[in-house]
């Protein structure tokens, strides 16, 4: 088991850095092992990120394995793959032996396949290697490649004196102990131990006389985003995980999930801007352009099918040529409208708020659509009225202004909606999807309700 150490506060200064790459340059082990030696680990990988991968291996390989396989796990996902280039098969093995099983899977499989299988034969403890080992037979996302195998069980049967002898002996391999579970002898969860009643019971009592059956649980098979929603609505610090007989194989922790949320709130985040796949400030041009492009692209159509809707109404352009100065202002609200509305129900979505059939829900949002539509237009009345002194000009673009924020709002409503019943992220439907889409129907409804309403 890992001790715990005190940490000096921390501060990251150009100096620092400055004096750490001095150190390295004349390879000064004494006193960059003096830096960091009571730095947490967070701090330590805060400083390594600041590095280039070369300084940054050097400290890797000089400080001890059971600080550093904490600070890999803090670097950044694509940083930590540099660093990992740079160590030997037993030094990564080493890394991962001081790891839970958990964390120690996620490193292994950021490894090529033929590199994973050399690792895990370097790995002295059997047990931690048969671990992680089952844990990569795990589909990716699901709640078996979440959990981790360390945990506190102890057995229905035995006295509360055996218990906490054995519980101090699995204590040792468990980083922070948020729960122990009572198991049959079948390895069945029967529930909790709460350490209160622990300390108060009799030392000659069953732990059957004591522990709490009433305990949440998710199965190996469920997916990550049901975890994050049970222990979410459960406020849950860790939630055991069991197979489909009811065995106890391992719990996951608030951590995981919340690194879990942040990677989809980031993934996410990118998609409604239109970048199609997981990128960073620092990575190269060509990445970056790879994924920003596609929707650009999308966007570029779109502004070219707008064009010929556009010089599809050439005749009432002529005589009402203020129509094209209003284009913008239709183009903008109706994006506006949909990103909006998608934006709210890919958030309703995400946190499982969103119950119901899809009609109830494009109801509400059209209903809403018509209240916003009728404000906005009656100032935009207001303001053509006073400006051109025309009744019908006025009328004709206020109804086509509630005309397209009614059908932005359907929109951006349904498509996202809709992604998410066949399976598909529905956070793809924000940003350009549903700007671009909207700016097509949002002028080809303008020009053809201001033609209907002018007699054109």
């Amino acid at each position: 088991m890992k001790k715990t150490q005190k940490h000096t506060k921390f501060k990251l200064t150009e100096e620092l850095i400055n004096k750490i790459i001095d150190f390295i340059d004349t390879s000064s082990d004494k006193s960059i092992k003096d830096i960091f030696i009571h730095f947490h680990h967070a701090d330590i990988a805060e400083i390594l990120e600041e590095l280039n991968s070369s300084q940054a291996t050097y400290i890797i390989k000089l400080l001890d394995s059971e600080k550093t396989s904490d600070v890999l796990m803090e670097l950044d996902d694509d940083y930590r793959e540099k660093i990992l280039k740079n160590l030997s098969i037993k030094e990564i093995a080493e890394e991962v032996e001081e790891l839970d099983t958990d964390d120690a899977t996620d490193i292994i499989l950021e490894l090529p396949e033929e590199k994973q299988k050399k690792v895990i034969s370097k790995i002295v403890d059997a047990e931690h290697k048969a671990d992680i080992k089952e844990l990569l037979k795990y589909e990716e996302n699901s709640a078996g490649s979440l959990m981790a195998k360390e945990l506190i069980k102890v057995n229905e049967n035995w006295s509360v004196t055996r218990c906490i002898k054995e519980m101090r002996l699995q204590a040792s391999e468990v980083t922070r102990v948020h729960s122990v579970y009572v198991v049959n002898n079948g390895n069945i969860l029967l529930g909790r131990l709460s350490l209160k009643d622990l300390l108060v019971a009799n030392t000659k009592s069953k732990i059957k006389s004591i522990y709490k059956s009433n305990v949440d649980y998710v199965t190996d098979t469920d997916s990550a985003e049901h975890v994050a929603s049970t222990m979410q609505k459960y406020d849950l610090d860790a939630i055991p995980v069991l197979d489909k007989n009811k065995n106890l194989l391992g719990r996951i922790t608030i951590d995981d999930i919340v690194d879990l949320i942040k990677e989809e709130a980031e993934e996410d985040y990118q998609l409604a801007a239109g970048i199609l796949q997981d990128v960073d400030v620092d990575d190269s041009i060509f990445e970056l352009t790879r994924a920003r492009l596609p929707w650009l692209i999308v966007g570029l159509i779109g502004g070219i099918g707008a064009a010929f809707v556009m010089g599809g109404f050439d005749e009432i352009l002529a005589q009402y040529e203020i129509l094209f100065y209003f284009t913008p202002l239709i183009a903008a609200m109706a994006g506006n409208v949909g990103v909006q509305s998608s934006a709210i129900i890919v958030q309703g979505l995400a946190n499982d708020e969103i119950k119901g059939s899809i009609n109830n829900r494009l109801f509400k949002e059209t209903l809403l659509s018509i209240l916003n539509g009728l404000i906005l237009a009656l100032i935009l009345f207001i303001f053509i009225y006073f400006w051109q002194s025309d009744y019908n000009l006025a009328l004709a673009l206020s109804i086509s202004l509630v005309s397209v924020i009614i059908v932005a709002g359907i929109i951006g409503t349904f498509i996202p909606l809709f992604l998410n019943k066949r399976g598909i992220d529905p956070a793809i439907a924000t940003g350009p999807f549903i700007t671009t889409s909207n700016d097509i129907f949002g002028i080809l409804i303008y020009f053809w309700v201001a033609k209907l309403m002018l007699g054109i």
